[in-house]
């Protein structure tokens, strides 16, 4: 048996896994907090303070260049940015008046979709799936907490990671 199982090991690594640091997600004094990490890990987004006001960036996790974003110049403060698995879509929570509000830039497009809640239900914070199609959002109301799961599949198209298929012809079940 023990044959058996190195013949199987045989090429086998159980090098463990090294820990890689990033580079300097920016360079400069400015406080770095809430990270979100796209899928392929290419893009990452962060809240930094800006002129007294929080501000949500996106930056190339390879070479820190800080990236447009057309839409989310106010409402500020921002919070919870969440990535889709490319970075196409960018979710986060901005201030609108005394109320916060989930928005998405669509980067490809440079459209800007908002998502409205029910009334009195206000949004703490927001996990948006790798491909798009949901959105997890803790929300209060009346004082108590629970999570809502938004399906945006009829709203967005989907972020995949590359190879994958959509489902139809020619797709794998």
């Amino acid at each position: 048996m023990g044959a058996v199982v190195a013949g199987l090991l045989h090429g086998c690594s159980l090098t463990p896994l090294r820990r890689q640091s990033a580079p300097p997600a920016r360079i400069g004094a400015e406080s770095l907090q809430q990270p979100s990490l796209s899928g392929d890990g290419r893009l990452l987004a962060t809240l930094v303070e800006r002129a007294g006001r929080t501000t949500v960036q996106l930056q190339e996790r390879r070479s820190g260049k800080v990236l447009p974003l057309q839409h989310l110049r106010r409402g500020q403060p921002h919070s919870s940015p969440s990535l889709s698995w490319n970075g196409r879509y960018l979710a986060v929570l901005i201030q609108q008046g005394a109320r916060r509000q989930i928005v998405i830039e669509d980067r490809a497009t440079g459209r800007l979709q908002p998502l409205f809640l029910p009334a009195r239900q206000e949004p703490q914070q927001l996990s948006l799936s790798a491909d798009g199609q949901r959105l997890a959002v803790e929300v209060i109301r009346g004082g108590s907490q629970r999570i809502a799961m938004f399906n945006l599949s009829g709203l967005l198209e989907p972020d995949r990671a590359p190879g994958l298929l959509e489902r139809g012809a020619g797709a794998m079940p």
